[in-house]
């Protein structure tokens, strides 16, 4: 009876290319020579073959920048694999502790005057208004319990579905990650309802009633009660 030979290296392709999943129990250099074997034996290119991207996965052992710089070497050899990104189910604590204060609720009561600028890591929650010339900044959300007269910029780490939300909306500028808002001259509160702004589909800041946001962001529960 043959005695089944343990894969270190599986390869799926992807709509989208290729992904390697690299068994986390062998050791390190077991698992470079197979890469590069298996890379080397199934893998010829054409020069006018397109570019595949490539994501790789660790399971549940942590790579240095060393080890992952080895691996990206092995993977650039072939000339039409570009690596997107290298996930791994391990977190530093420097990530973990990064990932803990994005998913705190800041809770402020007062009101941020002009010239003042307030950031914080995780969501803000502001009772009380955005004075013109004042800046609050957001890791995650902004709700502004309030009139928000100044500048606001949701998801400043890079978090696309931040939202803006406030009592009167009224700001100076809107961001959220890397976009800017409409200009500040087209907006004009319609009744007394608390409105919100965020990123659509068309990668466009558009503000609307503030129960719109079940329809476009179903799982933004983090304020206790939802929306």
């Amino acid at each position: 009876m043959n005695k089944r030979i343990q894969q270190n290296v599986m390869i799926k392709g992807t709509k989208n290319g290729f992904m390697l999943h690299l068994d986390d129990s062998c050791s390190f250099s077991e698992l470079l020579k197979e890469l590069e074997n298996k890379l080397s034996e199934n893998y010829q290119f054409q020069e006018n073959d397109p570019l595949i991207s490539v994501k790789v996965h660790t399971g549940n052992r942590y790579l240095n920048e060393e080890q992952k710089t080895k691996i990206k070497q092995i993977i650039s050899k072939k000339k039409k694999l570009v690596i997107d990104e290298v996930i791994s189910n391990v977190l530093t604590k420097e990530e973990a502790s990064r990932i803990h204060d994005e998913n705190q609720v800041t809770t402020l009561a007062r009101v941020i005057r002009s010239g003042q600028i307030i950031e914080v890591p995780g969501d803000l929650l502001l009772i009380g208004d955005v004075n013109p010339a004042a800046t609050v900044k957001a890791g995650g959300s902004i709700y502004v319990m309030g009139q928000l007269r100044g500048i606001a910029h949701a998801g400043c780490q890079g978090n696309r579905e931040a939202i803006i939300a406030a009592s009167v909306m009224k700001p100076a500028m809107l961001r959220i990650d890397g976009l800017l808002s409409q200009s500040p001259d087209e907006y004009e509160k319609q009744g007394h309802d608390m409105e919100c702004a965020f990123i659509n589909g068309e990668n466009e800041i558009e503000i609307d009633k503030l129960h719109v946001l079940k329809k476009y962001r179903p799982n933004l529960n983090r304020l206790e009660g939802g929306l």
